[in-house]
């Protein structure tokens, strides 16, 4: 006789979180609990639904046709869950764990000296800061919170642009003190460069070389923003880099900042689901309002 479904949300969450994260151990990660529970809980579904959810592998877990038709419902479910837990009440503080996933510059440099303002604020406030250079699904809850550089790809996102910012090309004040006088932009090309990984860029906006010319290879080069930072105040030659960047490093030098600069935005994004938790909205509303102070640190023109 065939098993009745059970209609136990517990069960769903760990299908979600096995789901997005493809493997037994990160979604006991995820969930706090262990791998075996993960393990008992999804089986438990799946013989209570008659069907397998997922193709097991070496690789790990990988939905199936009929895993691919629940999702929409698993998630249908979170989000109903969602909006109801964050039901706005009289009184309510804020408290709970925010996650804001962000480029490494912004994460690190920008948003890590200045979180401790806001959990002061909220002693019942956690903020984890994942600061890398990637992509972060909304969708698949990796952040609750995310900074781009461009609009969002992701359906039933809520954004906002926060500012633009300025890069410009910076050198360690030692690197020019021994190197070939740089006086125009023809110049440059002189220089080492350091630079990104281009086969590896997590966003197209980041490809910005060519502007110091179509031949421009940077020869040292990293997927991290800090990781040029640190080689360029080594002296290994020249590097664009944000102006609120810079700023927070002394040693560092713009290089014919009036003749050749460019502009790319942040942008938030938070999950239509989750744009009235109150957490969540403190979080965004103080990163909204610390960019704003700092807007002329974006732009160049102040160090705040």
């Amino acid at each position: 006789m065939r098993k009745r479904a059970a209609g136990n949300w517990d069960d769903l969450r760990f299908f979600l979180a096995v789901a997005r994260t493809g493997t037994l151990t990160a979604a006991a990660h995820r969930t706090g609990t262990e791998h075996t529970t993960v393990a008992r809980r999804i089986q438990a579904l799946e013989d209570g639904l008659d069907r397998s959810l997922f193709h097991r592998s070496n690789l790990g877990y990988a939905l199936t046709e009929a895993g691919e038709g629940l999702l929409a419902t698993a998630e249908a479910m979170e989000s109903a869950f969602l909006a109801a837990s964050v039901a706005p009440e009289a009184g309510r503080t804020v408290s709970g764990t925010v996650r804001v996933g962000a480029p490494d510059g912004f994460g690190s440099v920008f948003l890590a000296p200045r979180a401790h303002r806001l959990t002061r604020q909220h002693p019942d406030l956690e903020i984890e800061i994942l600061a890398t250079a990637r992509i972060f699904s909304l969708s698949k809850r990796e952040a609750d919170i995310v900074i781009s550089l461009s609009s969002p790809q992701q359906a039933r996102v809520v954004t906002r642009r926060l500012a633009d910012y300025r890069l410009s090309v910076y050198a360690a004040s030692d690197y020019l003190a021994e190197a070939e006088p740089i006086r125009t932009v023809a110049d440059l090309g002189r220089h080492p460069f350091i630079g990104y990984i281009e086969d590896m860029l997590f966003a197209r906006e980041l490809n910005y070389l060519n502007v110091v010319g179509p031949d421009t290879v940077a020869r040292i080069r990293s997927t991290n923003l800090l990781a040029q930072v640190h080689a360029t105040l080594a002296g290994a030659g020249l590097c664009i880099l944000p102006a609120f960047i810079a700023a927070t490093y002394p040693g560092l030098v713009p290089v014919l900042p009036d003749a050749l600069s460019l502009t790319r935005a942040f942008h938030m994004h938070i999950h239509e689901d989750n744009r009235k938790a109150p957490h969540i909205r403190a979080v965004a509303a103080f990163i909204a309002r610390e960019v704003e102070v700092a807007e002329g640190l974006f732009s160049g023109a102040a160090a705040v």
